[in-house]
């Protein structure tokens, strides 16, 4: 066995654990069928199912193909498969028939094993339109305690109909596939409160090469401090490429986590750590008498960027209080420099990750954010709505984009959205929690959306 010097892998296989000689590397169920795809060096195939927990596997199929649909099946039924070839097999991989939402990229069971060292549920939606013009879509595996270090990438050469396998990264979490100069980057964590790692791809997400380490994290064990991201948009402003980060834990107790921003000079070479400069964390205080009841350890996470009308670089937050969300402004003459409180913001999704990006077509900002609809319920994530602003300040909702308030708040949840505006659509790649998901927040699907006429009349397909 030889060291190895990659990012990539297709697939991942960690030492002395068992991912299948067959890897099943996609599964995506609908109400009556489960479509999965595999790879495999191999040319003849045996697909085979059961409902979970009968006595035998039914053989489906025998296929050259290196994908199958296993049609037929019951709604609301929870199956067990897998896939074969002479005595090679994949893993018994489990999915539930059922009603979803928009286009799925890629599921994962709730006690799905497939992926359990690093974890569970699917995480941290990527999306972008790469210059050649197929979609990519990156998600991570999560579960608290565990390792949660892999992420995986889809790509759609069809707009977003249809996805397929690309490669996973490793080790690799809260990651944001983003381009520069035209060319395929992606920003991440090793783990929770790791290494904030980046890397380039110079083949449309198939491999990457070695990633650097640009700032080393505490690991966030223990109440210990480290780097906390989220997958935002990088925004060049006044020369320098910008992006949103945070320093500290949830099990830190004196301030939980610090604002910052990281940049560098936007021509300067992005995998050289002496080319980045990282703002001086910034805990959160009682900037207004209004915030003085908040306590010490208020939750100020996942910013987002975005230039004022003033031209003021804003690094708009998640904030621990009813409707609101906190901005700091970035001192974008001093890149060492703290972020500085500059308002707060009447907003309605601020209880979950959102992404504020500019209608280079109106000049109004768009969100695709997790709506909080009631005071008494501050955790669900069951209501995305497209909103809009003029001016930052002042937001409304254009539409209720996926609206199940009527189902339960605890299960249901469409969250962490990554969004893209292409001519008069907006995509969107949704962390999903439906159809027999763990719980709202521990999602099992990804999905792909696309909002057409998004500014004059939306409508979602």
């Amino acid at each position: 066995m030889r060291g190895q010097n990659t990012w990539s892998y297709h697939p991942y296989r960690p030492l002395l654990i068992d991912v299948g000689e067959i890897y099943i590397c996609r599964v995506a169920p609908t109400e009556t069928a489960i479509h999965l795809e595999w790879l495999s060096e191999k040319t003849d195939f045996s697909v085979f199912y059961r409902t979970r927990g009968a006595e035998r596997f039914i053989r489906f199929c025998d296929t050259q193909e290196h994908a199958c649909d296993i049609t037929g099946l019951a709604p609301e039924t929870e199956y067990e498969f897998f896939v074969s070839s002479g005595e090679a097999k994949s893993r018994v991989r489990l999915a539930r028939c059922g009603k979803s939402v928009g286009t799925t990229v890629n599921y994962l069971h709730p006690e799905d094993e497939a992926y359990a060292f690093s974890g569970r549920y699917l995480c941290s939606p990527s999306l972008l339109r790469h210059p050649d013009g197929y979609l990519l879509a990156s998600m991570d595996l999560f579960e608290g305690e565990e390792a949660q270090n892999l992420t995986l990438i889809f790509r759609s050469d069809d707009d977003g109909a249809t996805w397929h396998y690309v490669s996973e990264l490793m080790p690799c979490f809260w990651g944001k596939l983003f381009l520069h100069r035209g060319e395929l980057y992606m920003l991440a964590c090793s783990t929770e409160y790791g290494d904030l790692l980046i890397g380039k791809s110079l083949d449309g997400g198939k491999t990457f090469g070695a990633p650097v380490a640009l700032l080393r994290g505490g690991g966030g064990k223990n109440g210990q401090i480290g780097v906390h991201k989220n997958p935002q948009n990088m925004i060049c402003h006044g020369g320098r490429l910008y992006g949103t980060l945070e320093w500290g834990s949830w099990k830190n107790r004196e301030f939980g986590h610090a604002a910052m921003v990281m940049s560098c000079d936007e021509n300067a070479d992005l995998l050289i750590p002496e080319n980045w400069h990282f703002s001086a964390p910034l805990k959160f205080d009682h900037f207004l008498p209004e915030l003085a009841d908040l306590p010490q350890k208020t939750m100020t996470i996942e910013g987002t960027l975005a230039v004022s009308p003033e031209g003021k670089l804003l690094n708009i937050m998640r904030f621990g209080r009813y409707n609101t969300a906190i901005a700091y402004e970035v001192n974008t003459a001093d890149p060492d420099a703290p972020l500085r409180f500059a308002h707060l913001i009447p907003f309605s999704a601020n209880y979950s990750k959102f992404t504020v990006k500019k209608d280079p077509v109106t000049g109004y900002y768009y969100t695709v954010g997790t709506r909080v609809y009631s005071p008494d319920n501050l955790r669900a994530r069951n209501l995305l709505s497209l909103m809009r602003s003029q001016n930052l300040q002042e937001w409304e909702v254009v539409t209720d984009l996926l609206d199940y308030r009527h189902a339960d708040s605890a299960l249901v949840g469409f969250q962490y959205v990554d969004f893209e505006i292409e001519g008069e659509d907006l995509i969107f790649l949704s962390r999903t929690a439906i159809n027999g998901a763990h719980n709202f927040h521990d999602a099992n699907y990804s999905t792909f959306h696309r909002v057409k006429n998004f500014r004059t009349a939306p409508l979602l397909t």
